[in-house]
């Protein structure tokens, strides 16, 4: 119980702090801070560490024992999860299905297309992520400008932030592409404050920042699955007998 008021203590504080960057961001296209610089490398700089952390982002996808690590099914055992203990078997095999058991209360969580079964919020986050590697390749490294639409674009990435932190709400393709949204977000969020600002310190803490809400977004993975699980009243779950077993 208490570790159960933890966690959600912990998500209610990444949440607020998540909401208060967004709204932080926001406010430099309201009062851009003016300290452009005109260093030549700062751009190639930002670009450089925004696309390694869309290509990991990518690159996950494709791993999904490391991505489901990440979402805390191949971590805990009955020190971190006790609540498996009360759960028994409704039939589930103790195998992943698109990074997620294959369970009903999970069914909002997948898709299916033909017969592979593919995890909604992953593949919005690769969507996402490659889509926003393209533009940043095409701003940082090429000639695509959007001068004319920074504040635009920090506002319509915030909105996109701000829902793909609440996208464990909805299910399936909505589910898609709110992930989709939320990285696509975060580079609308860098590119237009880095048109507005053009200063290197503010870059850094854009990345920061996203930094921050990507934590926060496994973090609410983490918390949305455990609460599914610990609702669970079905008798002797196999998923989680058979991770219990293993570890």
């Amino acid at each position: 119980m208490f570790q159960s008021f933890s966690r959600t203590s912990n998500v209610t504080y990444l949440l607020i702090v998540s909401f208060l960057g967004i709204l932080l961001a926001g406010m430099f296209t309201l009062y851009p801070p003016n300290v452009q610089e005109t260093l030549s490398w700062r751009k190639p700089l930002i670009g450089s560490i925004f696309g390694i952390l869309c290509i990991f982002g990518i690159l996950a996808v494709f791993f999904p024992t490391k991505c489901s690590r990440v979402f805390d099914f191949g971590k805990g055992g009955k020190s971190k999860r006790p609540y498996h203990s009360s759960l028994s078997s409704h039939g589930a095999s103790s195998s992943l299905k698109g990074h997620h058991p294959p369970c009903e209360h999970y069914a909002g969580h997948v898709f299916r297309i033909g017969d592979r079964i593919f995890c909604a919020a992953c593949t919005g986050l690769f969507l996402g992520g490659f889509l926003a590697l393209v533009g940043a390749l095409l701003y940082f490294f090429g000639d695509l400008g959007f001068e004319q639409s920074s504040s635009l674009m920090v506002w319509t990435g915030a909105v996109g932030v701000g829902l793909g932190l609440l996208q464990f709400e909805f299910r399936r393709f909505i589910r898609l592409f709110l992930n989709t949204f939320f990285v696509l977000g975060t580079f609308l969020v860098l590119v237009g404050g880095d048109n507005l600002v053009q200063s290197l310190i503010i870059d850094l803490f854009l990345v920061a920042l996203i930094l921050f809400w990507l934590f926060a977004r496994i973090s609410l993975s983490q918390w949305d699955h455990e609460r599914i699980c610990y609702a669970c009243r079905i008798a002797a779950c196999a998923f989680a007998e058979g991770k219990t077993r293993s570890h």
